[in-house]
């Protein structure tokens, strides 16, 4: 089982990335969903919107876009682009510091690939609680 953590065109200070990859692994059997690869790719504002355009047909900014490239719905093989644009600017409008704005992004792309959505406000009701409950497991607490 891998993950990857790649910066495209841009700089991200992800520390402590051997600690972060044994917590996906156990956030992932946490969720009873197998885990085969993982790769997340941090990128700019401009390249996710391409990607987002393209593959989604949505022209808005947005913070993530997770693709399953995987053929067994049990075992996710995944990619996360992650904008570090975003996630930038929603860590200075919700007054969180960016490092748990990134890893708040990180779960929220592994959570979609361990089946949970965002589109209703009940999904999103949950998804955010999750977020929460991984953050405050990762870090001891919030903020």
């Amino acid at each position: 089982m891998a993950i990857q953590f790649t910066a495209h065109e841009i700089k991200v200070n992800l520390k402590d990335k051997r600690k972060l990859k044994s917590f996906l692994k156990d956030l992932f059997a946490s969720e009873g969903q197998g885990l085969k690869e993982l790769h997340y790719i941090f990128c700019s504002d401009a390249y996710l919107l391409e990607i987002n355009k393209e593959f989604l047909q949505h022209d808005t900014y947005t913070d993530i876009v997770t693709f399953e490239m995987g053929e067994d719905p049990d075992v996710t093989e995944g990619e996360i682009y992650i904008s570090f644009d975003r996630v930038v600017e929603n860590a200075e409008k919700f007054n969180v510091p960016v490092n748990q704005e990134l890893h708040r992004v990180i779960f929220h792309g592994a959570l979609h690939l361990c089946g949970f959505k965002d589109k209703s406000k009940v999904e999103n009701a949950l998804m955010r609680k999750k977020e929460d409950e991984y953050l405050i497991k990762y870090f001891g607490s919030l903020n």
